[in-house]
């Protein structure tokens, strides 16, 4: 899960390089979260990206990653600074961790839907994707989500909490959190298994769709090989939400033939790979890959520094940049 803290993760290492690496992983998430936070802000600042959806899409995908990039740091610095908190709040920051992790493939599963019905079916495409279909597409995705999060909480009632002597938490923070009986572990696999799955048959779907509607002679050809670049970015982003899932597996076959301190290591690089750079990618990707966002955000990211006037936007409903 790349809401995995790193748990124990500077045990084996010295105070100087426990606040090194503490600042390398940091320092790169103050910049994306100001590049995401200047995306959020461009894409809610003009009224084309307001009301064209896949725009709307686009602005809950930087929201989930953000926030899971935010909550997934807090769960690092607590593990490098070997901070102990209560079972409440550790819960909270996973809870909501899982939530937002889970977010972000749903969210690119409407989004290649979307590019889809553009390109399969573009006389259609106004009427079935609307900015209320697709506000009703976002609640059903938190919705589901939030399902999965309540189910794995009721899972954890089957653990003798009242036989701890105090909510104080003798260990490090961690998603373990959630795994504390067999079924929860169980439940998590299978919950993960199908998601991505899903995800990935879906996506693939489009982009298959997209291929074989390009060979139409009825089909804008440029708008055809856009969608079909536009799923594969999706598709690859998808791959990278999916590669965090096998941090322990690996970690586990790790330990076994490294030493305490390169194990240390090598956890706070596969975290720097896993889980800080697929939370980066979506804003560069789509900001500086969309005509349309890339000028704005350039504006807004130099702080409006800029002797040209903003370019005139024009929303392209069927295209994609």
């Amino acid at each position: 899960m790349s809401t995995q803290s790193q748990t124990n993760v500077t045990i084996g290492l010295g105070f100087l390089e426990r606040v090194i690496l503490s600042t390398l992983t940091t320092l790169p998430c103050c910049v994306f979260f100001f590049i995401n936070g200047t995306m959020l802000f461009t894409l809610r600042s003009k009224l084309v990206f307001r009301e064209t959806s896949r725009y709307t899409l686009l602005c809950n995908l930087l929201f989930s990653d953000t926030m899971q990039m935010a909550l997934g740091q807090i769960l690092y610095l607590l593990s490098s600074c070997r901070i102990m908190v209560s079972y409440p709040f550790c819960g909270l920051l996973v809870m909501f961790a899982n939530l937002t992790n889970e977010i972000s493939p749903l969210t690119l599963v409407v989004m290649s839907l979307e590019r889809y019905v553009a390109v399969c079916y573009p006389l259609r495409h106004a009427t079935i994707i609307t900015i209320r279909n697709t506000a009703v597409a976002i609640i059903v995705v938190w919705a589901f989500c939030s399902l999965n999060v309540l189910i794995r909480v009721l899972l954890l009632l089957d653990f003798p909490f009242s036989d701890l002597d105090s909510l104080q938490m003798k260990e490090l923070c961690s998603s373990l959190l959630m795994f504390l009986t067999p079924m929860s572990d169980i439940y998590d696999k299978a919950y993960t298994c199908f998601l991505f799955t899903s995800a990935g048959i879906a996506v693939i779907s489009s982009y298959i769709g997209v291929v074989i509607a390009a060979r139409s002679a009825s089909t804008d050809k440029a708008s055809a090989r856009k969608a079909r670049n536009t799923l594969l970015l999706h598709l690859v982003q998808l791959g990278l939400s999916l590669s965090s899932t096998i941090n322990n597996p690996l970690l586990l076959a790790i330990s076994k033939t490294v030493s305490r301190v390169v194990f240390a290591r090598m956890q706070n690089f596969l975290y720097v790979c896993f889980f800080i750079l697929p939370r980066c990618l979506s804003s560069l990707i789509y900001g500086l890959r969309d005509q349309t966002i890339r000028p704005i955000l350039v504006y807004y990211l130099c702080c409006r520094l800029t002797l040209s006037p903003q370019p005139k936007l024009r929303p392209k409903i069927h295209g994609v940049n």
